[in-house]
């Protein structure tokens, strides 16, 4: 994971219009080739990947795996929410790349972060790019 990963006050978009934002950051800094995006919103068709606490977790769909060039992570923050439907609102998107099943470990460890209700409320919150750095690393 890298700081320049990590977007915070971003202006509020649709689903997926976040999705896409977050898929080109994956590309951009090199996690993902362009087909990878599409994995992600098809994914995001057959299951939600909202997790709790106003956080989402989009990723690829396996059909898109080979569209993987290396694990890594990137923070978007939506203050104002994004509607993520069956009324959940997303302020943090924490789009995943995973190299073979590795999305399964970062998938794992977020999870394991997120499970303390109020540092899951800090970390959506929070307006220090570094902070959200060090409990994400």
């Amino acid at each position: 994971m890298k700081r320049a990963n990590i977007k915070l006050g971003l202006a509020s978009v649709s689903k997926e219009e976040a999705i896409r934002q977050a898929g080109e950051l994956l590309k951009n800094a090199g996690y993902v080739e362009e087909g990878y995006i599409n994995g992600m919103l098809e994914r995001e068709k057959l299951v939600s990947t909202y997790l709790d606490h106003n956080i989402a977790i989009p990723h690829g769909e396996a059909e898109v795996k080979e569209k993987v060039k290396k694990t890594g992570i990137v923070v978007l923050q939506y203050p104002q929410g994004i509607d993520y439907g069956d009324g959940n609102i997303v302020k943090l998107m924490i789009g995943i790349a995973g190299k073979g099943n590795e999305h399964i470990d970062v998938i794992a460890k977020l999870a394991g972060i997120l499970d303390d209700e109020a540092e899951a409320e800090k970390l959506v919150n929070s307006t220090d790019a570094d902070y959200v750095y060090n409990c994400l690393k």
